[in-house]
């Protein structure tokens, strides 16, 4: 029986903390800071994701065993680094990669250059700075439309601009480079567009072996038929019927397998999830991006498709036992529909009740941005809730969520009623 700590707040962490109060291997949950719904499954503690001292008192004061770190930001901070360093902290298991792994996500730049090295397939692309703008747009030039431009660095899912026009294109490249977006666009990753339908691929790695999480589909923008404002994410389809066996055949040979192997030759120490963002360009796999933790709402509907006791997969990732685990897979579809505030992901309020939580069946509600005001429920974030369903098609399980997300109730809710609409043709 372990005791666990998972860091992190949101949607991701509630639907981890679900799976993990299922475990017979547990014995206490704590999360920091955690969340009005992870509250009810586990020890909330008043600790931010990047308190490094606050985190290494509530894992020594706590008895943890395992440290499971849900966001990418205190990864890229070296939190696993933090703990490996201090010698009274060493014997806790910590699930995430170190520093220099982190910076598959950290650095689109050093994503970009190891998947170069390692002959995974990805877009053209070059990377800008000030001093080599005029190269940068010369590589422009040569590009087609439209035009993508990343910030090289954690942009909070914002970072990424996709422009029609080649003199809008140079005109926000050079805004960009002036700190557009602070130091994250101080680079620049200037990249060929690539046409087609993406996906979601998670692994769970020990470094050395890895397990294939269930596949998923998210939805970034706003509005419906992906139009308008792109978001942290509106929802999640689990699985994903155009990646069937032998288009996952080739995600494997050709991008999940040569990145493990890649980062054992790099001498790139990681273990914990690997999320591969996917484009299927008329069938075959290309990367857009990784991350180096669950994606968020794509977890709130893999989560529910995980059979097996996901404490044993953490205990592989973080020990080196990953070959002698199992995964089953639900064959049902899972769903989740984010119920968002007005406004998002612009200007938006906080504090609004939450009514009818208690009112819902045949779904779960795993709270992204929700905290307690006494007694009640009260949002406290852009995106707040994910009505997460099973269901035997995609049809089924979104009718599930979409009753669900009719009966909650707080001011100025705003959901998609179109997901799934790219995958049904």
């Amino acid at each position: 029986m372990i005791n666990i700590l998972m860091v992190g707040s949101g949607g991701r962490e509630h639907a981890m903390a679900w799976k993990i109060k299922q475990s017979s291997l547990l014995n206490q949950l704590f999360i920091a800071p955690g969340n009005a719904g992870t509250s009810l499954l586990g020890t909330n503690l008043p600790v931010g994701i990047s308190d490094f001292e606050g985190l290494k008192k509530a894992a020594l004061d706590h008895q943890v065993d395992l440290v499971l770190v849900g966001p990418e930001v205190p990864l890229c901070e070296g939190l696993h680094d933090y703990f490996l360093a201090d010698p009274s902290l060493k014997h806790i298991k910590v699930v995430g990669p170190q520093k220099l792994g982190a910076q598959l996500e950290g650095s689109k730049d050093f994503a970009k250059e190891f998947m170069m090295r390692h002959q995974i397939p990805t877009a053209k692309y070059y990377s800008v700075t000030s001093a080599s703008l005029s190269e940068g747009l010369a590589f422009l030039k040569t590009m087609k439309s439209p035009y993508v431009l990343k910030a090289d660095g954690l942009a909070a899912g914002k970072g990424v601009l996709i422009i029609d026009d080649l003199s809008e294109a140079e005109k926000s490249l050079k805004e960009m480079l002036d700190g557009q977006f602070g130091v994250a666009s101080s680079k620049v990753v200037v990249e060929e567009f690539l046409s087609g339908i993406e996906c979601s691929v998670f692994a769970i790695t020990d470094g050395r072996d890895y397990k294939i999480l269930p596949v998923a589909k998210d939805y970034k923008r706003i509005g419906e038929g992906d139009s308008g404002l792109n978001t942290g994410g509106m929802g999640s389809i689990s699985p994903v019927p155009f990646a069937d066996e032998s288009f996952m055949k080739k995600v494997e040979d050709r991008i999940i397998r040569p990145t493990v192997l890649g980062l054992q030759e790099d001498g790139i120490p990681y273990n914990g999830f690997l999320f591969f963002g996917l484009i299927s360009c008329q069938g075959e796999p290309m990367v857009i991006e990784y991350n180096v933790r669950m994606g968020d709402p794509e977890t709130e509907a893999v989560m529910l498709r995980i059979k097996s006791d996901f404490v044993e997969l953490l205990i592989g990732a973080a020990d080196g036992t990953m070959a002698e685990k199992t995964i089953e897979i639900d064959p049902r579809t899972a769903v989740a529909v984010m119920l968002v505030s007005g406004g998002y992901p612009g200007p938006y309020q906080k504090g609004e009740v939450i009514k009818g939580l208690d009112k819902m069946e045949n779904s779960i509600a795993f709270h992204a941005g929700t905290r307690f005001k006494g007694a009640e429920v009260c949002t406290d974030g852009g995106r707040v809730l994910a009505i997460s369903s099973y269901g035997q098609s995609i049809d089924e399980a979104l009718s599930h969520s979409y009753k669900n997300a009719q009966i909650i109730e707080f001011d100025g809710k705003y959901y998609r009623k179109d997901l799934g609409f790219d995958l049904q043709k």
